[in-house]
């Protein structure tokens, strides 16, 4: 018989996520899944799971939920407090919950987006193959609110041997995004890239799981009038019309019409996804880029 998680206190965003729906792009369905995925990997790890079974991502300030069955638990990804029943638990290392114990994942006090993962997997139905919530194009679950019921899978029940407490890199600023120039960076003057390259930068507060919002300098634009919609990849650094760089994540467009000055390598993505509105942001060139005259 499988348990479910009752949610008591959704947060300000709490979804369920797994690994996301690649190979779907020509279907305008972007891939989704964990902004953070070696963070869902290594509570999957903890708890014996599947590196891609679903769990709840959080979002600043956790999520309280209630299984109603015994239930082995890892939380991992912006360190917070974690507590069963009141009672403070462990952070990063599997735990077990008691069926009708409150599970708190607390308030982010480094990053911003926690990962639960629970034994067996959060079970709600695939779509297109992947649990995960999408918040652009609606497909998945909604985002968990008060008085929801989350399905427990039937897998294992325990921790795995190897991974009784594994640690985590923790997150640094500035943020640093490595990135290549392209495909449109001729749309921009010499001096937008080297603007890019060394201008000051930080987290803006509009931020979502579709892109990191960028406030600073802007980026000058060598042509004018606008791109035909093309193809939009994880990681293109996308300039609206109001010059300020947009990195897409998780959630982001298939396809888009601003034109694209680089496109960040996909490993800087995660630490990207818990940087705080705020943080300082490097874009780091992976090839030089023209001096201006």
């Amino acid at each position: 018989m499988t348990g479910v998680l009752h949610v008591v206190r959704p947060g300000a965003l709490t979804t369920v996520q797994d690994l996301g729906r690649a190979g779907y792009a020509h279907l305008g369905v972007p891939r989704s899944g964990a902004l953070d995925g070696p963070a869902l990997r290594l509570a999957n790890r903890m708890v014996g799971n599947a590196p891609g079974a679903a769990g709840l991502e959080t979002t600043v300030d956790g999520c309280a939920v209630r299984p109603s069955q015994p239930v082995v638990v890892a939380v991992t990804g912006a360190a917070c407090p974690v507590r069963v029943d009141g009672r403070p638990a462990a952070w990063g290392a599997p735990l077990l919950v008691p069926a009708g114990a409150l599970l708190e994942v607390g308030a982010a006090t480094e990053g911003l987006r926690s990962y639960a993962a629970f034994a067996g997997g959060v079970d709600v139905p695939r779509v297109l193959g992947s649990r995960s919530a999408d918040l652009l194009s609606g497909l998945g679950p909604a985002p968990s609110a008060a008085g929801d019921e989350l399905p427990l899978g039937s897998g294992p029940r325990g921790p795995a041997a190897s991974a009784d407490a594994v640690p985590y890199a923790g997150l640094g600023a500035p943020l640093v995004l490595p990135f290549t120039p392209g495909p449109r960076d001729d749309w921009f003057t010499p001096q937008a890239l080297r603007t890019l390259a060394t201008g000051r930068y930080t987290v803006s507060p509009d931020s979502n799981r579709i892109g990191l919002r960028t406030l600073g300098p802007v980026l000058e634009r060598a042509r004018s009038g606008e791109l035909p919609s093309e193809g939009m990849v994880l990681g293109a650094v996308q300039v609206p019309p109001d010059g300020r760089p947009v990195v897409f994540l998780a959630d982001h467009p298939t396809t888009g019409g601003y034109p694209v000055i680089g496109v960040v390598a996909e490993a800087a993505l995660p630490a990207a996804a818990q940087s705080p509105p705020g943080t300082p942001v490097r874009f780091v060139p992976l090839r030089p880029v023209p001096l201006p005259r």
